[in-house]
Parts: structure tokens; sequence; C-alpha cells
């Protein structure tokens, strides 16, 4: 899992909202964000910077919540709970790594979503 910027002491950071591409400009391999037409390589720098930034918070927030569910499913209070090998199945996870995903859910879901510091 990726060290959260709340983790390392630092603020997280507001990244450029990401916006999803029509259709017609996601067929065409050379388009990735209209990055292509930019010319000026400081433009280019700081869009490309803006999205790298976007990026990895919808990664940390996508795997908070990955977290969150493997830790409702394997729930031992419901009665169609899953085992760590069934929702490491399902995820595309070793056991291991689901393992400690329902741990980091738990924690999230203790904490309200806050990360803590271990």
């Amino acid at each position: 899992m990726a060290e959260s910027a709340e983790r390392s002491g630092q603020r997280r950071v507001r990244p450029a909202p990401l916006v999803f591409e029509p259709a017609e400009a996601t067929a065409d391999p050379e388009h990735f964000f209209d990055l292509e037409s930019i010319e000026d390589p400081r433009e280019l720098l700081a869009r490309a910077t803006e999205l790298t930034l976007a990026f990895r918070a919808a990664t940390d927030r996508a795997i908070e919540y990955q977290a969150i569910a493997a830790a409702q499913l394997a729930d031992p209070r419901r009665f169609d709970r899953l085992t760590p090998a069934d929702i490491a199945e399902r995820a595309a996870w070793t056991e291991d790594y689901a393992r400690k995903m329902i741990e980091f859910g738990q924690g999230l879901i203790r904490t309200g979503g806050r990360e803590t510091e271990d």
C-alpha cells in the first residue's frame, strides 16, 4: 500500500480533478488528457504534474475503499462472510495481502476513515 501524505506528516495536496476523456479521444492511443497538444514545456510539465498528483490521490482513495470493502466482506457478523482467500481471489491479490487489506480496512472503519500512526 502506498504511504499517504498524512502518515508522512505532510498535508494532503488537493490535486487537479481528473476529467474523463470522451470515447473518441481515448480511441486514439497517442491521446492522453490532451498532453500531446501542449507545446510549451513549462505548461506540459505543470499539467503532467497535476495529473500525476491526481492519479496518486485517486489511487490512494481507491485503495482505502478496497480495504474498507475487504473488511466489510470479512466481517464475522455477516452471514455471507468471505474468507481472506475468497477476497484475494475476487481482487486478484495474494491471501497475505488480503489479510493486510482487511486489517487496514478495519482500522479505517474504526477511525472513521482517518489513518492512524502505527
